[in-house]
């Protein structure tokens, strides 16, 4: 019974350290239900965003985070204080 025990503990803790972090990331499209708040943006297709809309007064759209990034390309670099390039004069 203890080596049972022990064994379940020992596939536990190694379970847990080898699981990697969890990723953020932005889905494609967002379901939007009221026309003043954004909405879930919970969905990967148009077609799994249609059919959660189906049957309420909601629609689908883009999600803007991946709009704005498509449009303007990425984002520009930041530079720090100490590496601006300043006028001598």
């Amino acid at each position: 019974m203890r080596t049972a025990i022990l064994a379940l503990l020992a596939f536990a803790g190694v379970s847990v350290l080898s699981s990697g972090p969890a990723v953020a990331r932005d889905y494609r499209y967002c379901l939007v239900e009221s026309r003043f708040e954004f909405g879930r943006c919970d969905y990967d297709t148009l077609a799994q965003c249609q059919a959660s809309a189906s049957g309420r007064y909601a629609f689908c759209q883009l999600n803007p985070k991946i709009a704005f990034a498509e449009r303007n390309g990425p984002a520009p670099r930041k530079v720090r204080r100490s590496q601006r390039h300043h006028r001598v004069q």
